[in-house]
């Protein structure tokens, strides 16, 4: 599926850096237009497993049309081709050690392992 969102791309002295209208928070820069488009697209790819992984609806981009020019930069489309239902249902088996005392803990309060696991993650490689 072609995940397609408009970005400011803003250019400076030693590259660009872009932000998404659409998408506060996500960012990305690099040295040159090329490699700030590569980023931007790997970017837009964890926003987007990110919030397929939360359960989070996915936002659509705005039409390039609607989008007002900025002054120090342009304004282009990042698109994607992603499959937020690849790999939905698999699941990989992980085995791991805690201590004793934090699995206590841990069963005592009812948390489930995978999901606190997938959290933990998630937030790690979407820093």
């Amino acid at each position: 599926m072609l995940f397609m969102y408009p970005a400011y791309f803003h250019k400076e002295s030693d590259g660009y850096w872009l932000e998404f209208p659409d998408l506060p928070g996500v960012y990305s820069q690099g040295d040159d237009f090329a490699e700030t488009y590569k980023n931007a697209q790997e970017a837009l790819e964890l926003y987007l497993s990110s919030a397929v992984a939360d359960g989070d609806d996915l936002v659509r981009g705005s039409d390039i049309s609607t989008v007002k020019p900025i002054e120090d930069g342009l304004v282009n489309v990042v698109s994607v081709d992603f499959d937020p239902y690849k790999d939905a249902n698999r699941s990989v088996k992980k085995t791991l050690s805690v201590p004793a005392w934090l699995n206590d803990k841990a069963l005592a309060m009812g948390l489930n392992f995978s999901k606190v696991l997938q959290e933990a993650l998630l937030e790690r490689i979407t820093r």
